[in-house]
């Protein structure tokens, strides 16, 4: 289920008490890399922040930010650098990003715990009767084995490009949920401290939609392969799934027609119907709104700007949720209370290079193409 950004300094209620000795010495850190003009004691901000208004002198804004973050590292504060209408804004924030370990029994228990849910889910999704037939949960190997490879993917995809750009990170945390349709809630990894600028921002957010993809795409193909067309049952009492255009086109191409149509649709096999759903918590996750992983790509390529958009695109998933399906308004709460906006990274200022630019908008196309209006409908 995407990954949570890490959340920053604690916030109080009011900044009164400052050492001035303190804001000289900050000061004369950064004195020729970045010229203040202003310095300013935000009243409603974290005990000792202090904000230096002025221009950065150096014309690398990657290189200025690292350049003044080690300088304050000796005087035990972090810089946050941002654009402003008239310059730059350098903001002195005491406290130094010290992530303590994560226990990795944690993330081992609940694994466990969702590949025995995921396997019993997929065995009763198979008509395998449990008590009777205990050996038969085996029945539920290939779509266990299916979906969590795929989310695996997505979160490692996460951890190993932010361990690359030297984020602290935890393993995938996987959330079993055997009283669901598929058996488990996802998984999400938590970084355990800030990301420095957007090329990172947009790298890690980037990299587990596709790897998610690049695994579910074979794997769904193969599925379907395996899956026979037959005429649907004439009455109903079944569940089908929904398409997106990526689905839609994959099953033309394994099947040469358009599906479902006719009165015929294809019969998942549980690989096609664990890759299916994969592709599908990809499209969930690429809703570009907020810290979910499109979130993570729109505020990467626009900036404070993206939260317009994430609440224009609340509105519509209650408006979808009225009108197609009634998940997306339980999706649109979630997505609402997590917040529309995204929390900027601690160098805002370092420019995307085109080569990110383009691969952020390739994956908002992406979403284009995985999103399913109606995901799940029930046929009487």
């Amino acid at each position: 289920m995407g990954w949570r950004l890490w959340g920053g300094p604690a916030q109080l209620d009011e900044n009164v008490m400052l050492d001035g000795e303190i804001v000289g010495r900050l000061r004369e850190e950064a004195s020729g890399i970045f010229d203040v003009e202003e310095v300013r004691v935000p009243r409603r901000a974290q005990q000792g922040a202090v904000v230096f208004l002025g221009r950065l002198r150096l014309g690398d804004p990657e290189l200025a930010y690292d350049t003044i973050a080690n300088r304050w590292a000796r005087l035990g504060y972090t810089p946050m650098l941002r654009a402003t209408r008239n310059g730059h804004e350098l903001i002195a924030v005491p406290g130094l990003s010290r992530p303590r370990p994560s226990n990795p029994w944690i993330n081992a228990v609940l694994f466990i715990m969702t590949v025995l849910s995921v396997v019993f889910i997929g065995a009763l999704n198979e008509g395998i009767d449990l008590r009777s037939n205990p050996a038969g949960i085996v029945a539920g190997l290939p779509f266990a084995a299916t979906l969590l490879f795929i989310l695996g993917a997505h979160e490692f995809g996460h951890y190993f490009v932010a361990r690359h750009h030297q984020v602290a990170v935890t393993l995938p945390y996987f959330i079993p949920m055997p009283l669901s349709l598929v058996g488990t809630f996802g998984a999400f990894i938590q970084l355990r401290s800030p990301v420095r600028n957007r090329r990172q921002l947009l790298d890690v957010g980037v990299a587990g939609p596709l790897s998610g993809l690049i695994v579910a795409l074979p794997l769904l193909i193969y599925g379907l392969s395996i899956s026979q067309v037959r005429p649907l049952p004439p009455q109903g009492g079944y569940v089908m799934e929904g398409n997106s255009l990526l689905y839609l086109g994959v099953k033309y191409l394994v099947h040469g027609e358009i599906l479902p149509s006719g009165g015929r649709d294809v019969m998942l096999h549980p690989i096609a119907f664990a890759a299916w759903f994969g592709i599908l918590v990809t499209a969930f996750n690429l809703f570009p709104i907020g810290q979910l992983d499109g979130g993570h790509v729109l505020f990467a390529l626009f900036g404070d700007r993206a939260r317009n958009v994430g609440l224009v695109l609340i509105g519509a998933l209650f408006l979808m949720g009225l009108l197609l399906w009634e998940g997306w308004i339980a999706w649109a709460l979630l997505v609402f209370l997590l917040g529309a906006g995204h929390p900027p990274p601690l160098n805002d200022i370092t420019p995307l290079d085109t080569r990110r630019k383009v691969l952020g908008a390739f994956v908002l196309l992406v979403f284009a193409l995985v999103f399913v209006p109606v995901p799940l409908r029930v046929v009487m």
